[in-house]
Formats: structure tokens, C-alpha cells, sequence
């Protein structure tokens, strides 16, 4: 005989009472019911049965056990289990009708099932005949109408072709049950086991043998270790310490001390913490734990669903082959995001699913709360004597920090036999540079890193994958240049200017120019400056929005996913400093009512003053070092122009900008270094509350300091490089000396694009060397220290964790500033570099697997915290993209020749009044847009005329060297093109974020139905905890509250 049976891994009612001992409800035996055995539970007469249920076993006689889920007249036609109907009665009326359905396709994404298929060559009479009871009546109560029959079977074969789209089954058998044509004999067949050679990885999470292979033990081989402490035993405050691990003893944490093996003077803390002071902290920190599996459900109502999830399952599955895509079934299941989870309570432990008391609280969960414990925990008397931090800082410990759980590299293939442990599968899938073009194993750097470094790396992967079409479009505008550029009318007259002498660009050693000799810079800025840069910049500006708005969305699923909805307010504590500073000024929290230490407002202001004025302070010297950068080049200019090699005295303007671009980058890097002390100092005066409020508030400065830094220089060259120069006879000098430098005959445009890729393309350099190859040369460093002897295989983990970098001490902010700069460069003058976005993509292309690589391998595993959101990076980004719109509007209007290109060809070419457009009507664009200069006005001795940049009028005209009116007729035009671009782009902004939600609808309804299933669950499992004691004592039990 062959048979099948499912299980369901789901939630009913009776998990709501916290019964476990019978078999999954959706269990049927057929044969058994039919044949009314009364020996077994279930139905016992056949001729109780619904007609449609005997239809479906007398028909399937080998079908022993099958799935029925009977639909009524409740909720709205949602799926409603048996086991839930025969609870009907006993609940309050408010407590009735909660749809409970294990699986769900809507949802399955975070389906929890566990399927069993399996064939048993056993007689009839000898299969196994365990199932689970539900009475006569209670079915008859559901469907005792012979009418219903039909659509008792309908229901079943819709449930099951459920089941088959949860576990990615391409039959719907929907559709063939409602036409009356399916056959039964496919049940059996299509659900039949086949062999299978892949199988899923299941890493020994925290299994007590895999701990102790990779040396996380105590010496007694049952303690697994939870933080190191490193100090040296010739470091004199030993009071400091042993105060320090008396106190932490008496919390309840577990020491034990081991000398490294390779050098003697250090010493290492293994620490432990055992269960109860693991369950009294979780409790004292609100930290949510799992107490019930999530259940979904599917709303049937709509028939024409089916037919569109076909097409949503063939588009799955194409996307299942897709090579960036990672293999799933080599990564452990991650049951943690298919529990309802809630704040964890001793006096309700019973509530919570407690398999075993090892793995109940994760890695990450404990390291929390042990650092929680070390920074809370005095080694003097005092109350500002607090913390390991402070104890790192005076020196009485040199290192804290949670070991990694083994080697990230194995000898034996993980194809053929596993991962050894997370941070080798993290390695092998993640971090290794031929993973460059897969998608990142999110859920499992969140297990093993912490949210808050997950959503590091979800924010960053999100940033690269939307800049792929930024890149592409961008890539189409530069194309489009080249393509163009022979056919522009602007090049051609420039490089046929061979009778055109350009005005000397300096006083001394500066001679006529032929206007032909700058072609080739005329046709460089024709690729960044052509009909495509308005679009493309009102492209990137709607880019941005898009980017944000749906990263809200991500970041939405990815809370919800790992349970950070409602974490903020649950589980920030004070920072100590703030404690130890403001504890004799305490109020009473208006959120929780307990007394805590409360800054005066005064107080706050005035440190909030003097730190602005320090932000101020650190701008001005930026500025100061741009306005330096500027006199070299006024300087030098002169000189470039007389050198002796001809190549630089043939290109001094070059030279000059490429010379300046170079020191301005060396004075750049040097004023990063004093901004991070001055930043840190600033923050810490202002005595920030919480740890999120302190890198807030130093993430701003950091911010502030090298955007100023960073795009000064850009600014000026934009906005102010050849501006205020005046005109030939009457030059503008900066005191009086030197004369401001002008544009080159082409254009600005030329040096933005400079100053911008050299600066991007330097900086990406430097910042990868020092998150790589620093590090790199560091740890070869400490390695080659090591005594010679010692062999690798001796050296424990925590040791060798040891010889690894620390993380930063400000975590991620160094991450989230390269990027969110990169983002500023990428958006912000877009309009003059449209291969921003592609430098960008190649960029972080390297960047995630060298960000990965440096996590997993370089650096000691930093402490897995918790977080909801980038933090105030968003505002900075949102700031970022509102400046970029500014910005793009002002280079296309002021630097680029857009507008006076526009303005000839409408108003004073050929083409004039004649509504025609093309590169015909800017013949003569060229001529018209020099003016003359006499040259015996120079003092030369030389006759004739040159030209120059400008809208002036002729020495021979009534007004000699005068603004022309076409001069401001381009005036009015880009003040008119900055106001109507800018509220064109901004009014577009507005409305796709306002079209697109910051969370799903159906994320939204899941939120919103599984706060109303957790508290019906904890209304049931207390009424069943209560029920429980009343058997106990004897008293009567009743299914309402006592």
C-alpha cells in the first residue's frame, strides 16, 4: 500500500492553549473513518462524514492521509482549519473566528513548513493510523447540507494546490476542481517522494561539538565563551581590574583567565554567561523572543488570482535561474523571522518556545547583553567610574570583543562537505571575490553581524543595484556626445578659427592664441555639454527620489522581516557618560515613568552653541585651504606659461588645473585626519543621551566637515572660476597683484570635469587601500610577531582573533560617509560628469566584497548590534538630492554654454523667428559669442584686434566695452531656466513620493493582523497557563477567565 502524508508545520488554535501533544489537525485517516473503526479517533461512522469528504477517500483508496480544510461562512471566505471550527464554541465571542492557515502562497516568502513525503510498502491494516480527532458534530456543524458537498471538495483541492505553490509545485489544481475535471489520480502522482541528491545545509548552529572543535569553550568543555577581555599582566592597575571582574562576577557572568600562547604577558577573559543571568537581562532589556510560529492565511474570494499567479510562478522560476541569484539551499534555515516574537518575560517563560536553553538566545543576543553588562559595571568607587570603555581607555584592558565562531577557511570543500561554521559559509558565499556578481546572503549577515551591520550592507547593495541605470543612462548621454561630436556645429567653427587670436589669458609671458589650438578641449566639453545634459540631470534628479523612496520600502520589509518594528523604544538605553554626568539632575520618563538623569535645557543649548561654533570654526579653515589652492593657481599660471618644456608651456592652463587638483586632493586627505579628533571632541562636549543620538550627532559633523572639504574646490570652479574677471584693460586683480584666472576658450566645463574625476577616481583609490590593504599589512604585521615555535594549529581562537584589527571605533560611520559622499559626487554636479554614476557602480562593485572580505577576515567580529534604520544618513541623502537639484540647475544655466546656445539659436541666429531646430541654426555661434578688444590698447605694439569670452560691445561702437542686450537677454534667460527647471524637477519629486507608499500594502496588513494575532495569543496562552493550575489544584476548568 502505498501512502502519503503531510505535515504541517503551523500554528492552530491549540498552540494558542499551548497544546503540543497531538498530530498536526490538517491529518486525516480516510480508511480508517470510512470503515467506522472505532478504535480510532476522528470520525467514527462513515455515515457522519461530509459527502464531499467521502467522495474524496472512497475515490482515492490509496490515498491514506490528505489534507481537508473545510470552507465556510467565515471571514469572508478565508481559509478556516478544522481544528479551528471544532474550538468555535469554547471561545469568547470576541475570541471567535481567527484564521489561522500554515501556509499561504500570498506570503511565501515567510512560509514555516516542514514537509514530510514518504511511501510505506505496509499493508492496509498495518499503516499507521495516528491522526487527529474532530468530532461528528462539529463537522456536521460545518457542512451537514448535501448541497455543500461540491464545495466541501472544492475547497480541499484548492488548499492542496495551495500547498503545491508553497512548496513551488508549477500544477494549480484550482482551476480543474472548479470546472468539475480533475483528475484524482494526479493527487497521488504528483505528490509521490522523488529521489533527490541536493540537500539543504544545516550548519551545527551552536551545537555544543562544533563549539568545542573550534575552541569557544571553556577548559571544562561545556561553557561556551561570549566576550574575550585582553590585558597585559605587566599593566599596573590590577586594582581597577579585579574590582572591575569582582563586580561583573556578582552580576553573574562566569570568568576564566588563560595566558596567550604566544606572547605570556598577555592575558585573555573568556567570559560566560549563564541562563538565568541571561533570562534576567533579557528581561530588564525588553529583548523580544520567539513564542509562537507565524500563520498565514489566503483570502480565495477573488477566483481570477489563480490564473494570475500562474504567471507570477513562471516569472519566479525564470528568476530562480538567474546566475546573480544565490542558491538557498546552501544556507541554513533562519527560523527566527517565522516566530511571533515579544518582549521576554521570566514570569511568562512558559510562553516561549524553549527547545533548548543553549540556542534559545542567539550569539548575537548574548554578546548584547554581555557588553550591555561590561559597559553598566563599576571598577571604582564613583559614579562616573563605569564601563569597559573607559577601562580600554585608561589602559587597564587593551581589548573587548566577541570571538568568531572558528577559521573562515577549511580544507575540505564546501560542496562535498559543508560549511564548518557561519563565518566560513559567510566567506565561501559572501565575501570571496568570485561571489562579486551574486546577491548578498542578507538574513545570514544579519545572524551573524547583527542588524545594524545588515542593514549596512542591504543599504549599500540597494545603492548599487539603482545605480545601474543611473550608469546606463549617463553612459548613453557620453555616447551620444561622441557620436555627435564631429556633426556639432560649435566644434567644427572652433577648430576652424584658424584666422581668430584669442586675448593673452595672463599679464606676462602669455601670448596670442589661435582659437583652433583649443579643438580638442572643445570637442572634450562637447561630450559632458550636449542636448543630453538637461535630461540627464532632471534623469538623475528623479533617480534620487526613486532611490529613497524605494529604499523606505526595503527597509520597511527588512525591519519587519527581523523583528526591529517596534525595537527603538523598547531596548535604547543611556550612554553611561551621560548617566555619570547628569545622575543628581534626574525626571521621570514620560514613556516608561521610572526616574532617569535629565540634561537642563540650558545646558543643552550651551554646549550646542559652542559645538556649532566649532563646525563653523572647522568650515572657515576649509574654505581658508580652497582660497589658498586658488592663489597657487594665480601664482603658477605665469610660470607654467613661460616653462622650458614645451609640452607645459604649450598646455600651461592644463598643467595648471591637473597641479592644483593634486594639492588640492594632498590638503584634503590631510584636514580628514584633524576633522574625525575635532568631531569627536565636539560630540562628546555635548553629552548626546543615547548611543544612536551620539552618531547622530557625530555622523553630522563628520558629514559637514568633508562635504565642505571635499566640494569646495568643485563649488569655486562651477560657480566662480572666470566669473569676475573683468574684461581686457580693465582686469580684475586679487590685491592688486595678481589677475583672476580665466575660463579657457572652450569653456569651465573642461575644468569641473577635471577636477571632478580626478578627485573621485583618487579618493576611491585611497579609501580602498585603507579599508584593504592597511588592515592587510597590519595583520601580516602582528602575524610575523608571533614567536617562531608556535604553530597555527596551537593558537586558539580568541588568539587569533586577537592579532586581528579592531573594527573602527566609530563603527560604520566611515562606510555610510565614503558612500553617502560618493552619492553628493554622483548627484550633485551630474549635469558636468555624466560618468559619475558608472565610476560609482564600478566602485561599490568592489566595495561590498571588499567591505565583505574585511568583515568576515581582516577585522576582530565587532559586536552585533541592533538598529532600525541607516540613522541620520536618510536626512543626509534626502539633503543631498534637494542640493543636487539646486546645483544641476545653476551648472546647466551659469557654467555650461546651454543657455547662450539656446538664446542665439532662438533669438539671434539664422534660425531666428523661424521655429527651426538643429546644429544649422548655431552657425556663427562662435563668433558671436567673443568680443573684440583692441590690442594698441595692450601696450603690445602690436595693431589689429583679439577676442575674448564675453557680451561686450566693440571699441568702434557709441558704448565700447558695455554689456550688449544680449548679455541680458542670457541673464534673464538662466534665471528663468534655474526657477522653471527647479520647480519642475522639485514638483516631479514630489509627486512620485507621494505615489509611492513608504511600506507595501500587503506588509502593511501583515503588521497590522500579526499585532492583532499576538495578542490573542497571549490571551490564550495565559487563559491556558491558568487552566493548567486550576487542573493541578482540582478546580473545575472553565474556558472563559476566572
Amino acid at each position: 500500500m502505498s501512502a502519503v502524508k503531510f505535515e504541517l508545520d503551523y500554528l492552530s488554535p491549540e498552540g494558542f492553549r499551548y497544546e503540543h501533544a497531538s498530530s498536526p489537525d490538517f491529518t486525516i485517516n480516510c480508511l480508517n473513518e470510512l470503515s467506522g473503526d472505532s478504535s480510532q479517533p476522528g470520525l467514527q461512522h462513515s455515515s457522519s462524514v461530509p459527502a464531499g469528504l467521502q467522495k474524496l477517500c472512497s475515490s482515492n483508496p490509496g490515498l491514506e492521509k490528505s489534507v481537508w480544510v473545510a470552507k465556510g461562512k467565515y471571514n469572508g471566505g478565508m481559509n478556516i482549519s478544522k481544528s479551528e471550527i471544532a474550538k468555535e464554541t469554547s471561545l469568547k465571542p470576541s475570541r471567535r473566528s481567527l484564521p489561522c492557515l500554515a501556509q499561504s502562497y500570498a506570503y511565501s516568502k515567510s512560509l514555516s513548513q516542514s514537509t514530510s513525503l514518504f511511501q510505506s510498502t505496509e499493508s492496509e491494516s498495518q499503516a499507521p493510523t495516528s491522526v487527529t480527532s474532530i468530532s461528528a458534530d462539529k463537522a456536521e456543524q460545518v457542512n451537514t447540507e448535501e448541497e455543500r458537498k461540491d464545495s466541501v471538495l472544492k475547497c480541499s483541492f484548492a488548499d492542496l494546490s495551495d500547498f503545491c505553490l508553497a512548496l513551488g509545485k508549477d500544477k494549480d489544481y484550482t482551476d480543474e476542481s472548479e470546472h468539475a475535471n480533475y483528475d484524482r489520480s494526479r493527487l497521488i502522482k504528483d505528490f509521490v517522494p522523488k529521489s533527490n541528491s541536493e540537500h539543504k545545509t544545516r550548519l551545527p548552529k551552536n551545537d555544543m561539538n562544533y563549539i568545542a572543535s573550534s575552541g569557544l569553550l571553556f577548559k571544562d568543555g561545556k561553557k561556551r565563551i561570549d566576550y574575550i577581555l585582553v590585558y597585559r599582566k605587566s599593566n599596573i592597575q590590577y586594582d581597577k581590574r579585579n574590582t572591575f571582574e569582582k563586580n561583573l562576577r556578582a552580576e553573574g557572568l562566569m570568568l576564566e583567565k588563560e595566558p596567550a600562547v604566544a606572547n605570556p604577558d598577555i592575558m585573555f577573559i573568556k567570559i560566560h554567561i549563564p541562563w538565568d543571568t541571561l533570562c534576567k537581562y533579557a528581561e530588564r532589556l525588553n529583548i523580544r523572543m520567539p513564542f509562537r510560529k507565524k500563520c498565514y492565511y489566503t483570502d480565495r474570494r477573488n477566483k481570477s488570482m489563480g490564473r494570475v499567479q500562474k504567471y507570477f510562478r513562471r516569472i519566479k522560476k525564470w528568476m530562480s535561474q538567474n546566475p546573480m541569484v544565490l542558491d538557498k539551499s546552501a544556507f541554513p534555515d533562519l527560523e527566527e523571522s517565522d516566530c511571533y516574537t515579544g518582549p521576554f518575560s521570566r514570569a511568562r517563560i512558559h510562553h516561549f518556545i524553549i527547545n533548548n536553553k543553549d540556542t534559545f538566545f542567539s550569539n548575537a543576543t548574548r554578546s548584547r547583553i554581555v557588553y550591555h553588562m561590561l559597559q553598566h559595571t563599576k571598577y571604582e568607587n564613583g559614579i562616573s567610574k563605569v564601563g569597559i570603555c573607559k577601562l580600554i581607555n585608561n589602559g587597564s584592558y587593551i581589548a573587548a570583543f566577541p570571538p568568531h565562531e572558528g577559521a573562515y577557511k577549511s580544507s575540505q570543500p564546501i560542496k562535498t562537505h559543508g560549511p564548518q561554521n557561519n563565518r566560513h559559509l559567510l566567506y565561501e558565499r559572501w565575501a570571496r571575490w568570485g561571489m562579486w556578481y551574486k546577491h548578498q546572503p542578507l538574513d545570514l549577515i544579519r545572524l551573524y553581524f547583527g542588524e545594524k551591520i545588515g542593514l549596512y550592507f542591504a543599504w549599500l547593495g540597494w545603492y548599487t543595484g539603482m545605480l545601474i541605470p543611473a550608469a546606463f543612462v549617463g553612459l548613453c548621454v557620453f555616447f551620444y556626445g561622441i557620436l555627435t561630436m564631429n556633426a556639432s556645429q560649435v566644434s567644427q567653427e572652433i577648430c576652424k578659427a584658424t584666422e581668430v587670436f584669442m586675448c593673452p589669458l595672463c599679464d606676462k609671458n602669455c601670448s596670442l592664441q589661435r582659437l583652433n589650438e583649443s579643438c580638442i578641449y572643445a570637442k572634450v566639453t562637447y561630450l559632458f555639454d550636449n542636448g543630453g545634459t538637461v535630461f540627464f540631470a532632471i534623469f538623475m534628479a528623479i533617480w534620487a527620489t526613486v532611490f529613497l523612496e524605494f529604499w523606505k520600502r526595503r527597509r520597511s520589509t527588512l525591519t519587519y522581516t527581523w523583528d526591529l518594528i517596534e525595537w527603538e523604544e523598547e531596548e535604547e538605553t543611556l550612554r553611561p557618560q551621560f548617566e555619570a554626568k547628569y545622575y543628581k539632575m534626574e525626571r521621570v520618563n514620560p514613556i516608561s515613568g521610572k526616574p532617569e538623569p535629565h540634561q537642563p535645557s540650558s545646558d543643552k543649548v550651551t554646549r550646542l552653541l559652542v559645538s556649532i561654533s566649532g563646525i563653523f570654526f572647522m568650515i572657515s579653515l576649509v574654505i581658508t585651504a580652497v582660497f589658498a589652492v586658488v592663489v597657487y593657481r594665480l601664482v603658477v599660471m605665469e610660470q607654467f606659461a613661460s616653462f622650458k618644456w614645451n609640452f607645459i608651456k604649450q598646455h600651461w592652463q592644463f598643467a595648471t588645473s591637473a597641479a592644483a587638483v593634486c594639492i588640492n586632493f594632498v590638503i584634503i586627505m590631510a584636514l580628514n585626519l584633524a576633522y574625525e579628533k575635532i568631531a569627536y571632541l565636539l560630540t562628546n562636549l555635548e553629552y548626546p543621551r543615547t548611543e544612536s543620538e551620539w552618531e547622530n550627532s557625530f555622523a553630522l559633523k563628520m558629514f559637514l566637515f568633508q562635504f565642505v572639504n571635499l566640494n569646495s574646490s568643485i563649488f569655486y570652479i562651477a560657480f566662480f572660476l572666470g566669473r569676475f574677471v573683468g574684461h581686457p584693460g580693465k582686469y580684475n586683480k586679487l590685491f592688486n597683484r595678481w589677475r583672476l584666472e580665466e575660463c579657457h576658450p572652450s569653456g569651465c566645463l573642461i575644468d569641473l570635469c577635471l577636477q571632478m574625476g580626478v578627485i573621485m577616481f583618487l579618493k576611491q583609490i585611497w579609501n580602498n587601500f585603507m579599508e584593504l590593504g592597511y588592515p592587510l599589512i597590519q595583520n601580516w604585521w602582528s602575524r610575523h610577531k608571533i614567536k617562531r615555535g608556535v604553530q597555527d594549529a596551537s593558537i586558539p581562537q580568541w588568539e587569533n582573533d586577537w592579532n586581528l584589527q579592531p573594527m573602527n571605533i566609530h563603527g560604520l560611520m566611515d562606510e555610510y560617509l565614503e558612500m553617502v559622499l560618493q552619492f553628493g559626487f554622483t548627484t550633485i554636479f551630474v549635469a558636468a560628469f555624466p560618468l559619475a554614476p558608472l565610476l560609482a557602480l564600478l566602485n561599490n562593485i568592489i566595495e561590498i566584497r571588499l567591505d565583505a572580505y574585511k568583515f568576515v577576515t581582516q577585522w576582530r567580529r565587532p559586536l552585533p548590534a541592533r538598529a532600525t534604520d541607516i540613522g541620520i544618513w536618510y536626512g543626509i541623502l534626502e539633503g543631498i538630492g534637494i542640493l543636487a537639484v539646486i546645483t544641476n540647475a545653476f551648472v546647466i544655466a551659469i557654467t555650461s554654454d546651454y543657455i547662450p546656445r539656446f538664446v542665439y539659436e532662438y533669438k539671434y541666429g539664422p534660425c531666428a523667428n523661424h521655429f527651426e531646430y538643429g546644429e544649422s541654426c548655431l552657425t556663427g555661434y562662435v563668433n558671436n559669442s567673443l568680443s573684440f578688444f583692441d590690442l594698441s590698447e595692450l601696450g603690445m605694439g602690436k595693431s589689429g584686434y583679439c577676442r575674448y569670452r564675453d557680451y561686450r560691445g566693440p571699441p568702434w561702437s557709441s558704448k565700447p566695452y558695455e554689456f550688449t542686450l544680449q548679455y541680458w537677454h542670457i541673464l534673464a534667460a538662466r534665471l528663468a531656466f534655474i526657477i522653471v527647471f527647479e520647480h519642475l524637477v522639485f514638483g516631479i519629486k514630489s509627486f512620485i513620493a507621494y505615489l509611492i507608499p513608504d511600506v507595501p500594502k500587503n506588509l502593511y496588513d501583515r503588521i497590522r493582523r500579526e499585532k492583532y494575532l499576538v495578542q490573542e495569543m497571549m490571551y490564550e496562552a495565559e487563559l491556558e497557563h491558568l487552566q493548567q493550575q486550576r487542573r493541578k489544584s482540582g478546580h473545575p476548568v472553565h474556558h472563559e477567565w476566572p
